[in-house]
């Protein structure tokens, strides 16, 4: 793709998200939300390929489909309050609706569909795009609205979503879809306390995006897509497969690694509001997304092929996606043991 054109899809990307984290009023919000979605569709579409235009076809048309959503549910809630303002979404059908609308966005079960098809057909550049800064205005507007939102809905959708999430992901082979179920099942710890506890979100969806870059930048330094080419990418950058596994063992939640930080304090916060019951059951069906990330994390760097590979050893890498990388990793894996100050910064 052309630079210059490049650079302007990835500011307008940057400006939707700016306006709608920043807006007060629901069109403002709604018109940041629209920019965002017409800047990714052309890096979705960039290679031409059937299946990415397939991909950008079905991006665009769930997205426009939220999007007026949305505004449906700005509009009934201006007509029986006259407010605009995105923190006075007090009538109850007007949340309902904007919970579905952006449930549709985010990719929360039952509006989850599109999100691995979409995935599967974009470059992996586009995908961390989408599994990451995609993700935030939705999240944003779910924050400035947590107070009126129903607690029962959130609460299945979340729960729903870690199951499905786990249950689909565990006969994948293609990394981008293993990936793209990861998100909603991740998703679903996500909305399960946004009403109870919206900064723990937050830091949820942050440390989801610092663990979900460092996987998408590795694998696109290795040049992989599918489980069976992954299985012999350990002979071009040995000690970024080892990298790679500790950071999908982040991912699914274990300790002593960073992941596990945000699911501890859910089942804490989910027990302090009489929900145990609630923290029971999605930690149990976390296990199921644990399922795939051990099988993404065997075939990393335990797997040893019967047959001999004809891969050179990389010695040298792209120096400041190297860097990067190497931040990234670490603090993936390593930021549990200062807890006590993250928290306090939250």
């Amino acid at each position: 793709m052309n630079p210059q054109a490049n650079l302007i899809f990835i500011t307008s990307l940057l400006l939707g998200t700016t306006i709608t984290i920043s807006s007060n009023h629901w069109v403002m919000a709604w018109t940041g939300l629209e920019i965002n979605t017409l800047a990714i569709l052309p890096l979705i579409s960039k290679s031409h390929h059937p299946r990415a235009i397939e991909a950008a076809t079905k991006y665009f048309l769930t997205q426009a489909a939220a999007s007026a959503l949305v505004l449906f549910s700005s509009m009934t809630n201006a007509w029986h309050t006259g407010q605009w303002d995105i923190t006075q979404l007090t009538h109850p059908a007007s949340s309902m609706i904007l919970t579905s609308a952006i449930a549709m966005k985010l990719g929360l079960v039952p509006f989850h569909f599109w999100f691995p098809e979409v995935l599967q057909g974009s470059p992996l550049t586009t995908g961390l795009l989408l599994s990451t800064i995609m993700k935030l205005p939705p999240i944003t507007l779910l924050y400035m609205t947590s107070p009126s939102l129903n607690p029962a809905l959130l609460t299945t959708l979340a729960i729903l979503s870690t199951a499905l999430g786990g249950w689909m992901g565990l006969n994948q082979t293609q990394i981008r879809k293993i990936l793209a179920f990861s998100s909603i099942s991740h998703l679903g710890w996500m909305a399960i306390i946004i009403i109870y506890n919206p900064k723990l979100t937050l830091l949820n969806f942050y440390l989801y995006v610092m663990m979900t870059a460092t996987i998408f930048l590795t694998l696109n330094t290795i040049k992989v897509l599918k489980l069976s080419t992954l299985m012999t990418a350990w002979t071009k950058i040995p000690s970024l497969n080892a990298m790679l596994l500790l950071t999908l063992l982040s991912l699914a939640g274990l300790p002593p690694l960073t992941g596990f930080l945000p699911k501890w304090l859910i089942i804490q916060e989910l027990t302090k509001q009489d929900m145990a019951p609630a923290a029971t059951l999605i930690s149990l069906l976390s296990l199921l997304s644990l399922f795939f990330y051990l099988r993404l994390a065997y075939c990393t760097t335990i797997t040893l092929p019967p047959h001999t590979t004809n891969h050179m050893k990389q010695w040298r890498t792209n120096k400041s996606t190297s860097i990067t990388i190497a931040i990234l990793t670490t603090m993936s894996v390593m930021l549990l043991p200062i807890s006590p100050m993250i928290l306090t910064i939250v």
